[in-house]
């Protein structure tokens, strides 16, 4: 990483002056940049699950910010790419439990190509941050809200884990969901991390004793805007009760082989429901109105194989409500299955519904690339033969996942799901009361639970949704809507848990509001790039 001194925005070179014309000099040698990109990513990484430590986000992002500022945009991509490697490869460790490091180091490194270009765009804008100081803080929230935009979309449909968003909990910051969904918690998450970094740079230009008020006015709009969102009241669902039921049945082993004895992991969400069905028999439960189990509960595909399908009958005959079925089922081709979620109804149900509701059926719109389905297969299998695991990739379904369940509407959303903005408010606008999420984890570990549970908190919030996780090996939960967990379960454990729920037919502000505040906050981020350019060329030209 080498930054050559004398360029706009670099340092002077040795036995000369700065420049006049210079409006952001680099304030610090190379090295102590290059280790505070790497603190912040330290600090990034432990503000998520399952660490925990949220406060440190806003840190993480202002240590970033003043590592690159005053550096060309060279270095500031390189700063960018330390972070996002140190924030990246430990978080996503998780995905070479099973498929080798090469995977995992290409995923991680991938990711954290955004954060180098975002810390380019950042190095570049830095002088009209120094000609108008009160724009820095926005700058760099914006770019983050741009970055993160890019990160869920590109490449294959895009990977939008660890949005700043994600880790902030139960936390003040998480309540702006409700107004402008993940994008505008992330830009007050940056925006709190811009005013600290402010507060830094100008205490590095002046010094505490020449301007001791002006860096401590910067602190104090700092923890104004992390406070700020207790005024955000979340909101409160004023519908009917419903009583529904999660069942983690748990797999005979954790691994990509979770699934080779696929009758046992069916058997095993079977068994939960009849002693669920007793517990309700015998009057030590509530009789639920309705059952979730994850997905993959039956690989053995449930609409094809008449011993999986009469194991779901029997499920649903003892507990006597319909019963939410994540399983694997043909696709269009040979070559093809789906990821779906079938409602399951009991023997003379109500309207004479029984067996699978092929009306109530949602297939899995979002499939994983590289682990559902293997875009350009040959090339893919040079990097690790995991790949022939998936012998048929996984087709993406066509609607949004919103089942009636007759005692209630279920916005289905299955695994990574979850992480995607607009695959969570499809459901919700097609008139989910409730929020389910049906997810398998024997294939990770508690660690990457614990990051999906966070983005089920951020979604009950932004849509003001009573909401569920249901896995296979867990964490599962039950999520308020002002974001609060309840009812966590062990990892790799069997569960059943009940919980009564209040339905929701209201729309939040940021339900409503859909994507426009990413794409306004993405736009003022090129706006602000843009009017550094003219900075920067006015410069040049003087």
């Amino acid at each position: 990483m080498v930054d050559t001194a004398g360029a706009p925005g670099g340092e002077p070179e040795a036995g000369t002056q700065p420049a006049t014309t210079s409006t952001h000099p680099a304030i610090r040698p190379l090295w102590a940049s290059l280790l505070t990109a790497v603190a912040a990513g330290v600090a990034l990484l432990l503000s998520f699950p399952p660490y925990g430590q949220w406060w440190l986000a806003p840190a993480g992002v202002a240590l970033l910010a003043a590592a690159i500022h005053g550096r060309r945009a060279r270095a500031g991509a390189g700063l960018g790419f330390v972070t996002g490697v140190v924030l990246f490869m430990p978080m996503l460790s998780w995905t070479n439990l099973h498929t080798g490091y090469l995977p995992w180091t290409l995923l991680s490194v991938a990711e954290a190509g955004y954060l180098a270009a975002m810390g380019a765009a950042y190095a570049f804008a830095a002088p009209l941050a120094d000609r108008r100081r009160a724009l820095t803080p926005l700058l760099i929230a914006t770019l983050w809200v741009a970055q993160e935009a890019a990160r869920a979309r590109t490449p294959f449909g895009g990977f939008p884990w660890a949005k700043l968003a994600f880790g902030q909990g139960e936390v003040p910051l998480l309540r702006w969901a409700v107004i402008g969904g993940a994008p505008l918690v992330t830009f007050m998450v940056a925006l709190t991390g811009g005013l600290l970094a402010t507060a830094v740079l100008t205490l590095l230009r002046r010094g505490v004793r020449t301007a001791p008020a002006v860096p401590v006015a910067w602190v104090a709009g700092a923890v104004a805007a992390a406070v700020a969102g207790t005024l955000v009241p979340t909101a409160t669902p004023s519908g009917d009760t419903v009583t529904v039921a999660f069942v983690q049945g748990n797999v005979p082993r954790l691994g990509l082989d979770f699934n080779a004895q696929r009758l046992a992991v069916l058997d095993n969400h079977v068994r939960g429901t009849l002693a669920l069905a007793e517990r309700v028999a015998a009057g030590r439960e509530k009789q639920p109105d309705l059952v979730v189990w994850p997905e993959n509960a039956s690989d053995v595909d449930p609409l094809r194989s008449r011993v999986a399908a009469d194991q779901i009958t029997r499920a649903t005959e003892a507990i006597g409500v319909p019963i939410l079925v994540g399983g694997v089922t043909g696709g269009s081709t040979d070559r093809t299955v789906r990821n779906i979620g079938v409602l399951w109804w009991p023997i003379g149900s109500g309207g004479g519904k029984t067996g699978p509701d092929l009306d109530q059926l949602y297939a899995k719109r979002h499939p994983v690339p590289f682990a559902e389905y293997i875009p350009m297969r040959t090339i893919a299998r040079m990097v690790s033969k995991e790949v022939d695991r998936v012998s048929r990739d996984f087709e993406a379904g066509a609607r949004p996942g919103v089942v009636d369940s007759g005692a209630t509407v279920i916005g289905d959303v299955i695994c990574f799901e979850i992480a995607y903005d607009d695959v969570v408010r499809d459901v919700v606008t097609g008139g989910a009361q409730i929020i389910a999420v049906q997810t398998n984890n024997a294939t990770f570990n508690t660690a990457e639970a614990e990051q999906q549970l966070a983005m089920v908190q951020l979604r009950a919030v932004e849509h003001g949704r009573h909401a569920l996780m249901a896995s296979t090996v867990g964490v599962s939960a039950f999520v308020a809507p002002d974001g609060h967990v309840q009812d966590q379960t062990e990892f790799n454990t069997a569960a059943v848990v009940v919980r009564e729920l209040t339905e929701s037919t209201e729309r939040t502000v940021a339900t409503r509001l859909g994507y426009w505040p990413e794409l306004l906050l993405t736009l003022l981020g090129l706006g602000l790039l843009a009017a550094a350019a003219v900075v920067r060329r006015r410069r040049t030209a003087a």
